[in-house]
């Protein structure tokens, strides 16, 4: 068996090469369909387009993503061709959990912001529901929006968009990117919305940079929290220097994360084709820490030293994100 796989998978190297006839190691930005046509199994992070550019006369019939999203995948292609495809959800969810409380509590720290606050969740998956655990622990008003949850579980615990445009102090959203179906997540935030906000002062996107319209929020009046940005790592360098918060994708970027992520597509693996390899397990649990405080989540982490490195050398942001020092996660 021939493995291809993204260079930058952390925790990877040398679990199966004994297993397999061949492992290669490449950037995930630049594989061809010339490198994967003889591999039965890729392995990648979000920077490889797994579609049928890549994939058409290949041998390819796993592809394991160590990423919670799927978005770089024609999923539809490879259904069709018989190709499995596995990701890791949830692996990273403590992380950009973390990431969103310290930029929010920088934010109410810097500008001086007191009272309490209303926090609008825009979808309720592994990260927004560790991220709503935790502010309620840090005595925030929340407000949850989530219509897939909503259509199944009822509304009783739900609040519709135009309830959170009227209501939140701030807004975060984490979402997958959809264009279609029912409830489609594509520009969710554009200037319509923006301009339907009636208290909100703080815009935090830590999911898919198109889901946030770059340049509405370019135009509006408040403040902007961003992990994710659209046409990265070319990004909008007005945007870029507009933000309070402004980071190159590391939002997930710790050291659990990571050790969760490829472990999943290991164990996944494992399950496929009767290995037994043993991945290294993270030090904290998938659902993160229990409690939390202010202090606790700003002594973990300060995004200001990574938005100050980025406004920076905005042309380095793929450097920046593929040579990250993992940070621990709130314990």
């Amino acid at each position: 068996m021939k493995i291809v796989a993204d260079s930058k998978i952390p925790y990877l190297k040398g679990l199966l090469e004994p297993l397999a006839q061949e492992v290669t190691y490449l950037p995930g930005a630049g594989m061809t369909c010339h490198d994967v046509k003889d591999a039965q199994v890729l392995l990648t992070r979000t920077r490889t387009r797994c579609d049928r550019a890549l994939l058409e006369g290949s041998k390819v019939e796993f592809i394991g993503t160590a990423t919670i999203g799927t978005d770089h995948i024609d999923l539809d292609y490879c259904r069709s061709h018989g190709i499995k495809v596995v990701n890791a959800p949830g692996c990273n969810a403590p992380a950009v959990a973390q990431w969103v409380h310290a930029s929010i509590l920088q934010w109410i720290k810097t500008r001086n912001v007191d009272g309490q606050l209303t926090l609008g969740i825009v979808g309720v998956g592994h990260v927004g529901s560790i991220v709503a655990r935790w502010a309620r622990q840090l005595g925030y008003r929340v407000l949850l929006n989530d219509p897939p949850r909503a259509a199944i579980e009822g509304s009783a615990d739900f609040d519709s968009l135009e309830t959170l445009q009227r209501e939140c102090d701030i807004i975060t959203f984490h979402t997958p990117l959809t264009r279609d179906g029912d409830h489609p997540t594509w520009h969710l935030c554009d200037k319509v919305f923006l301009d339907g906000l009636q208290r909100c002062r703080l815009i935090v996107n830590a999911a898919r940079g198109a889901v946030c319209d770059n340049e509405a929020l370019l135009q509006w009046h408040g403040d902007i929290a961003l992990d994710c940005w659209e046409g990265e790592p070319a990004i909008n360098t007005q945007l870029l220097d507009k933000a309070f918060v402004a980071t190159p994708h590391i939002a997930g970027y710790s050291l659990q994360g990571k050790q969760r992520g490829t472990a999943m597509i290991v164990e996944a693996l494992n399950r496929e084709y009767g290995w037994d390899v043993k991945p290294t397990q993270a030090s904290t649990p998938l659902k993160g820490a229990e409690h939390v405080t202010a202090q606790t989540v700003l002594d973990s982490y300060d995004p200001l030293a990574d938005t100050a490195q980025l406004k920076t050398s905005p042309a380095t942001f793929e450097q920046q994100r593929n040579t990250y020092d993992l940070r621990q996660e709130v314990k």
